[in-house]
């Protein structure tokens, strides 16, 4: 299945995107149930890049889903829940298009596995996107999710997987594809620096280790000079 907040008659978009599910329950192994989901989620015959972190490239937008030539190397946000024998498991990822105090159009993606029901799922997979917004003062213009669930049958592996897929992420160059630098939403090294001098709770380091029946050193006494 897929999830999608764009339209078939919609302009082509820099960074086209689009969210979709699949489920596999009935894996060899878990190598052969991941496989499965990706043949069946449209990812079988690509190669796959998978990406961490919150921000998306600028210029995406939701479009519906593409079939993709063989061997297309594709950059994705996938999220992949285990389940084995009868056991369930969920996968679900969520996008979130926004604009800054500063008024820059940016989107964001949040992801999540659990092994909880699909409602209870989804309702997480929210509460993440809103804090990664809110943790970066961002005020949410449209958003979608999608979440699969997964029973693994008896005595096999089972996966469900969530991805929002991009393929054409890679062919962006330059400075086309990132905004303006954003101050004082990060903690610079020197600030922690001082906030760790400040405190009055720091420990100092331990006392080198020693093995049982080791030999002590002269005089009887061990040296906690730092």
């Amino acid at each position: 299945m897929y999830s999608s907040g764009g339209k078939p008659g919609a302009p082509a978009s820099a960074c086209p995107g689009w969210l979709m599910t699949a489920v596999a329950p009935w894996g060899e192994n878990a190598e052969d149930a991941y496989d499965q989901g990706l043949v069946e989620m449209g990812l079988g015959d690509s190669r796959l890049i998978e990406v961490q972190g919150a921000f998306l490239p600028m210029g995406f937008e939701a479009t519906p889903p593409q079939p993709l030539p063989m061997g297309s190397l594709v950059e994705c946000h996938l999220a992949v829940a285990y389940a084995y024998g009868g056991s369930t498991a969920c996968a679900g990822v969520a996008w979130a298009a926004c604009t800054t105090p500063e008024g820059d159009e940016c989107a964001v993606v949040a992801k999540i596995t659990t092994e909880l029901d699909y409602e209870e799922t989804e309702s997480l997979l929210k509460r993440n996107l809103q804090r990664r917004l809110a943790s970066r003062d961002l005020e949410v213009q449209s958003f979608d999710v999608a979440v699969d669930e997964v029973t693994a049958a008896k005595d096999h592996y089972g996966v469900a997987m969530a991805a929002l897929i991009l393929p054409e992420s890679l062919k962006l160059s330059g400075g086309g594809n990132v905004g303006r630098v954003r101050a004082g939403l990060t903690r610079q090294a020197t600030d922690a620096m001082e906030s760790a001098a400040k405190r009055v709770d720091t420990k100092a380091p331990a006392a080198p280790a020693m093995r049982p029946g080791g030999r002590k050193p002269p005089g009887g006494n061990t040296d906690f000079s730092l």
